[in-house]
């Protein structure tokens, strides 16, 4: 099976920017794990910027002029790298780094150079690790938030499976952190009006995804055939659980 799994800041780091460093060792050994198994992984990893915060130990939280910005992604983006491949090394894995932007899935030349790229390093059994390129990229050419970067990857590589791995168990009837009686949604076939409305607003304080982004990323993985899952990162080994069948978070069935 061809994976592609997206991971939030708040996964990666803690709310001070930290790495967190449980939850990234085992993310990285259950992908291991399922490679090993013979699954093609493909990561999409936010938290270039988070991880810039905590490294610089910029007071605040996230920055919110892009120079500050570009230059926390600066950093954080080779700490992030650092981390991945020293980890991934332990299980006998080699990464690569992809950065995107927008323009290089609106230029044909330059989205056929990703696909053959990417599809050469999953045949060498190499994991991709994709990011934005957050250091150069401008309004114009941002694709936005990893979870629409992550679905743009999983068309692309023809994927069987989408997860995104957040700070929420699934899509709910109502905000979970304000209603007690909100209910998990295990199962989508269809984004509806009444879908798009159970979106709240942003994610994570230093991250930039939010449940409307994500049904945004259901949409175009469904109408391109994947199935796409949004659970909980806090464990990562609910992956094996997700790759499995089994009911996890909440699913959306891709139209076939």
């Amino acid at each position: 099976m061809r994976i592609v799994v997206k991971v939030g800041t708040s996964t990666l780091a803690h709310p001070t920017g930290c790495l967190n460093i449980r939850h990234v060792e085992e993310l990285v050994k259950t992908l291991s794990d399922l490679a090993n198994a013979g699954h093609e992984i493909v990561l999409v990893s936010s938290g270039a910027i988070g991880m810039g915060v905590g490294k610089l130990s910029l007071l605040g939280g996230k920055p919110s002029d892009m120079p500050t910005k570009q230059a926390a992604a600066a950093v954080g983006q080779c700490e992030l790298m650092y981390t991945y491949d020293k980890l991934f090394s332990g299980y006998n894995h080699t990464v690569a780094q992809i950065l995107l932007t927008g323009s290089d899935f609106s230029h044909d030349d330059r989205k056929a150079n990703f696909e053959n790229t990417i599809y050469r390093l999953i045949e060498l059994r190499v994991i991709p690790i994709v990011n934005e390129n957050d250091t150069i990229v401008t309004d114009e050419i941002s694709v936005g938030d990893n979870d629409t970067l992550a679905a743009l990857v999983s068309c692309s590589v023809k994927a069987d499976l989408l997860i995104l791995l957040s700070d929420i168990d699934g899509l709910y009837t109502k905000d979970p952190h304000k209603n007690r009686d909100a209910r998990l949604i295990p199962l989508v076939t269809e984004i509806t009006p009444s879908i798009e409305g159970l979106a709240g607003g942003e994610g994570s304080e230093l991250g930039t995804g939010g449940m409307a982004t994500k049904l945004n990323a259901a949409r175009m993985a469904m109408e391109d055939g994947v199935d796409m899952v949004i659970a909980n990162g806090a464990k990562p080994k609910v992956l094996y659980e997700i790759v499995e069948g089994r009911p996890v978070g909440t699913r959306f069935a891709g139209i076939r």
